[in-house]
C-alpha cells in the first residue's frame, strides 16, 4: 500500500485574492480545507482552516482555469504536492485511521512535500454559535519548524509557474482552440 497524497492548491478567484486549498487523501477523495492566509511554518502561528468539497483524487495534480460557475472558478496551482504519514501509528500500529481523526476534529500527520516538511494539525473549533465548522492548521515544533510565516516560494511545485503565467497560458490556449 502505497502513502496517501496530499496537495495545497493555489486558488486565486475572482472574489479574493490568493487562498491555499489543503486537501488530505482520506478513503479515497481529497477532503480539503481553505486556508485563507496560507500554511505556517511557524508553531505560534495558527491558521483558519474552512473546510471545502472532497475532490476525486485526480484532481491532485491539477493546474489551470476552472471555469464552472456552479462552483469557486479561478485559476488554480499545484503550491505543495506529496505524500504524509498519520501521525497516530506507533511502531507501525495504527491507534486511529485519518477517517477517525477527521470525524474526532484532530487530525495529526507529518508531510513530505516539496516545499513543507514536518508534523502538523488540525482542530476543529467548537462553535458555540453553531454556525460552520471551522478548523485550525498549526505547524508541530520539529526540526523543520520555522519562524517564516511559510515557505515563499510561490512557484507551483509541479511545473515552476506562477498562478499569473498559469492563468495566462490557460487563456492563450482557449484563444488558439477558437476557430
Amino acid at each position: 500500500m502505497s502513502d496517501p497524497v496530499f496537495v495545497i492548491h493555489a486558488h486565486d478567484t475572482a472574489r479574493d485574492r490568493v487562498h491555499y486549498d489543503l486537501r488530505l487523501e482520506i478513503d479515497g477523495v481529497l477532503k480539503g480545507w481553505s486556508i485563507p492566509r496560507g500554511p505556517s511554518t511557524n508553531p505560534r502561528v495558527k491558521r483558519l482552516a474552512i473546510p471545502v468539497n472532497d475532490q476525486p483524487l485526480a484532481f491532485a495534480p491539477f493546474e489551470g482555469i476552472i471555469d464552472d460557475p456552479s462552483s469557486e472558478a479561478g485559476t488554480v496551482q499545484v503550491w505543495d504536492i506529496g505524500v504524509y504519514h498519520n501521525l497516530k501509528n506507533i511502531h507501525g500500529q495504527t491507534t486511529m485511521s485519518m477517517a477517525q481523526q477527521l470525524e474526532r476534529g484532530e487530525i495529526l500527520i507529518h508531510l513530505e512535500g516539496q516545499k513543507l516538511t514536518g508534523g502538523f494539525a488540525l482542530i476543529k473549533l467548537q462553535n458555540p454559535k453553531g454556525g460552520g465548522n471551522p478548523w485550525l492548521l498549526v505547524k508541530m515544533r520539529d526540526e523543520f519548524a520555522s519562524v517564516r510565516s511559510r515557505a515563499k516560494k510561490d512557484s507551483s511545485a509541479v511545473t515552476g509557474r506562477t498562478v499569473a503565467e498559469i492563468r495566462a497560458a490557460s487563456r492563450l490556449s482557449k484563444a488558439q482552440s477558437k476557430p
